[in-house]
């Protein structure tokens, strides 16, 4: 008699959470989503999303109880009581946002998490943490899930980081490069083989490590990433000052298969909700285990990153004859990176903000973040195309690579600005195909391309 599948609960029904909690749906299991914010559990239940990414909607349509032709296999609630009583194994996939007005880590979100569901927990669980969190909070959580938990040491705690990129949340949930869990027991090891067991049974690579190993995967990689990112960039300032290339260069050292040409693509940096808070967060803590030399070299990446967003400003002003007050810009491009609604400290509105600042009159269009856009920067003027944001304008800035933009005409949009400027904050652009049509074409890391 074959043994029942684990029911699982995920907490927290933002990106993350919402995404593991559809995909644990689609490899067979029982998921109820706990949120504590009944307009976004009523927004799932419709089967519609807080957020947008690709092919996540379909996902949670296919499953959610109620929808026709769905599985059933996923629903959601407010209550940790009913959380704690339905589930074997708990998600934990809250937000770990940066604290204000600091580099280090807000854990607020779940430490209240835990606090809420131990008190539920009266049977065999484990609870599995996927949040991004500071090396050392795991063990801090272990100790109180034991001495909160009715079930005491029947309550265990896992470590699960999770590795989404935006854009590419469903693939990698399915189908991950890697899957990383920190645990105490062989109990808590067999639990979570087989909550994996369809990607691992693919060839996906299942590494068990100790508490603090599987904290420090995720903001290592984003660490490596980051200084990928960021040593482009340094480049692309050295090919500015000595009329270098800095594409043609990326692709020269990228043929070294130790180097890679992943993320060597140069441009106004790095942002998102994850990479910049990491990267601080990780420096943050590096200093309270009296590992502060270790990891001073990420100063620099971050200097870096925040210095191309003023490079950029800087390139837009030398454009328009070297004043903006007055001057018409548009800003191709409002999310951090493209297939995502996601602004969280975008450099492309960062920017845009910066030229509004400066007395540009700024127009913005993005196919898919003009409204969490216009939240965060209700001062800018907004377009609905890329067409309407370019009309009458002085240049026109690229900085988010959707692809809708590499597709644009530059012919026909040339029709319709005051001048023929535009500037390629991402290197995606062709220069020779918007030379042909009479514009003037500059690009970060390329002054003689």
């Amino acid at each position: 008699m074959s043994t029942p599948k684990p029911r699982i609960t995920v907490i927290g029904t933002g990106y993350l959470g919402a995404t593991h909690a559809a995909a644990m749906a689609e490899l067979g299991f029982e998921v109820l989503g706990l949120d504590i914010d009944p307009a976004k559990i009523a927004m799932l239940e419709r089967g519609e999303l807080p957020m947008y990414e690709p092919g996540l909607g379909e996902l949670l349509r296919r499953h959610v109880a109620g929808h026709e032709g769905a599985s059933g296999r996923l629903r959601f609630t407010t209550s940790y009581a009913e959380a704690g009583e339905f589930g074997d194994i708990h998600f934990l996939c809250v937000n770990t946002p940066q604290k204000h007005g600091e580099y280090a880590c807000d854990m607020s979100y779940v430490d209240r998490a835990l606090d809420s569901l131990a008190p539920h927990l009266t049977r065999s669980a484990l609870v599995v943490g996927k949040s991004t969190v500071p090396v050392g909070s795991a063990d801090r959580l272990a100790a109180r899930l034991a001495e909160l938990a009715p079930a005491g040491d029947d309550a265990e705690l896992a470590w699960n980081p999770e590795f989404l990129r935006e854009g590419f949340a469903v693939e990698d949930t399915l189908h991950p490069d890697r899957i990383v869990v920190g645990v105490r027991s062989e109990r808590a090891e067999t639990l979570l083989r087989a909550v994996y067991a369809t990607p691992v049974a693919e060839g996906t690579p299942f590494i068990v490590t100790d508490f603090p190993t599987a904290e420090l995967v995720k903001t290592s990689a984003n660490s490596f990433l980051a200084t990928k990112i960021s040593f482009i960039n340094a480049m692309a300032e050295v090919c500015e000052a000595a009329d270098g290339d800095v594409v043609k260069l990326a692709e020269a050292i990228g043929h070294d298969d130790r180097i890679g040409k992943k993320f060597l693509r140069a441009g106004i940096g790095f942002g998102g909700g994850c990479l910049p808070k990491d990267i601080r967060a990780f420096m943050a803590r590096a200093g309270e285990l009296g590992a502060s030399e270790a990891l001073t070299f990420l100063r620099e990446v971050d200097s870096i990153n925040m210095r191309r967003r003023a490079q950029m400003v800087e390139l837009t002003r030398e454009a328009v004859g070297g004043a903006l007050l007055g001057k018409r810009v548009a800003v191709l491009g409002a999310t951090f990176k493209p297939d995502s609604d996601d602004v969280r400290d975008s450099p492309a509105l960062n920017v845009a903000g910066q030229l509004h600042l400066q007395g540009a009159q700024v127009t913005v269009y993005d196919p898919k973040g003009m409204e969490n856009a216009r939240a965060l920067f209700p001062t800018l003027g907004y377009a609905a195309s890329a067409a309407e944001a370019v009309r009458g304008t002085d240049v026109v800035l690229h900085l988010t690579e959707w692809a809708e933009f590499r597709e644009l005409d530059p012919a026909a949009l040339g029709e319709t600005v005051a001048q023929r400027h535009i500037l390629d904050g991402r290197n995606t652009l062709d220069p020779q195909l918007w030379r042909k049509s009479g514009w003037t074409f500059r690009a970060l890391g390329r002054p003689t391309a």
